[in-house]
């Protein structure tokens, strides 16, 4: 038993002979403070678990702003589609809807931390699009067996305007993003989302062909936006199979 009290200043040597017993009694607790503090003067285990929070908390943040973004803008385009009855639109609403939906999975595993989860959204992102692709494909061939007359055409349009202006504001937000955390599957979303926002300029097109009386315009546009999502699923597959999460970019994609 010691008659005076034994205090430890951090960085002074231990030259009471006695320290190291007390150490002992009390469950090793400088042998503890020792470790602690090597971990963090080095940036060991403390560091690399700080930056996978960060990490972490950067890519929920990012994913929940596309999924607003694009969530919102497939509302407005829902209600302008009941209006409507575009195709076009259809097509264009359903894809922002999956895309917007792909952000959840994506979310979860940065949230969990996880590289095999973030790989596995990825997956998901991509197999997303393809279906997405299907129902535009299936509804624009649809159309062209039943055609029909389009209406509202100058609100049409601007469901076009607002499809652009939405996927590529989520587009930027999904690349740099993606490019800051090392997230191939945030960079195939964004790329996505970008080529998204010239396939909506084409629900314009079907405003201003159906205006002059070109009424399997809507159709039309619908299977070549259709061909356009089967290139992103493509090029979305290349990325996510080719590169690993968390790991340098070989290229700008």
């Amino acid at each position: 038993m010691h008659s005076h009290p034994h205090v430890h200043l951090p960085g002074v040597p231990h030259d009471d002979p006695h320290s190291h017993d007390h150490d002992h009694a009390d469950g090793h607790s400088h042998e503890h403070a020792h470790i602690h503090d090597h971990g963090e003067a080095h940036g060991h285990s403390h560091g690399l678990i700080d930056r996978s929070i960060l990490r972490s908390r950067e890519g929920v943040r990012t994913v929940a702003i596309s999924l607003a973004v694009l969530g919102l803008t497939a509302a407005v385009q829902a209600v302008i589609f009941v209006t409507t009855g575009s195709v076009a639109l259809f097509a264009d609403m359903i894809h922002n809807f999956g895309d917007a939906l792909t952000a959840v999975p994506l979310g979860i595993a940065f949230l969990l931390r996880s590289y095999r989860g973030e790989k596995i959204a990825g997956l998901f992102v991509v197999l997303a699009i393809f279906v997405s692709a299907c129902v535009a494909g299936y509804e624009s061939v649809q159309r062209l067996r039943h055609p029909e007359r389009l209406s509202h055409l100058g609100v049409l349009a601007l469901a076009g305007v607002i499809g652009f202006a939405g996927n590529e504001l989520a587009a930027r937000v999904r690349l740099s993003g993606g490019r800051r955390l090392r997230s191939p599957a945030l960079i195939a979303d964004g790329n996505h989302a970008r080529v998204d926002g010239y396939v909506s300029l084409s629900v314009i097109a079907t405003a201003l062909l159906s205006w002059v009386g070109l009424q399997r315009a809507d159709p039309l546009i619908g299977l070549a936006i259709t061909l356009v999502i089967l290139k992103v699923t493509w090029d979305s597959w290349r990325v996510i199979r080719a590169t690993v999460p968390g790991e340098e970019l070989t290229h700008d994609h």
